[in-house]
């Protein structure tokens, strides 16, 4: 298997519903076969909050087969272990997101790059991927 990269919760979305957002790079990326692509338990738990709260309406049928698209997909899911977790919890950065902290700590840990459009991963704590707007 080639390089490893962890997907940014936004960034699977956009792939998912093939959002124009995504830019050529990041496509390419997603789309090697001979790519490794993870994705963190922190992005299904955001997903389902999200519309939970009425903020993405449109996920119901991602969340009704949640598992079975990402294996089709042939994303392999990144679950969260204790370290994660302590590491999110005591990252030396002002940023409040539960979920951006989370996928920081597991691109950290797991010397992961991470594909995203999110400047609050640029703290030079993980390699990112820029997805430019």
């Amino acid at each position: 298997m080639g390089i490893s990269y962890l997907l940014d919760t936004h960034i699977l979305l956009w792939w998912l519903f093939d959002d124009p957002k995504l830019d050529n790079r990041c496509r390419d990326i997603i789309r090697n076969p001979s790519h490794c692509i993870l994705v963190s338990s922190a992005s299904a738990w955001e997903i389902a909050t999200k519309y939970r709260i009425g903020k993405l309406p449109e996920v119901k049928p991602l969340l009704e087969d949640y598992a079975q698209i990402l294996n089709r997909a042939k994303f392999i899911e990144l679950s969260i272990s204790t370290a994660h977790a302590l590491r999110a919890g005591n990252l030396p950065i002002a940023h409040r997101d539960p979920f951006d902290r989370m996928l920081m700590a597991q691109a950290e840990l797991e010397k992961l790059p991470i594909l995203t459009e999110d400047r609050a991963f640029q703290t030079g704590l993980v390699q990112v991927i820029p997805n430019p707007k």
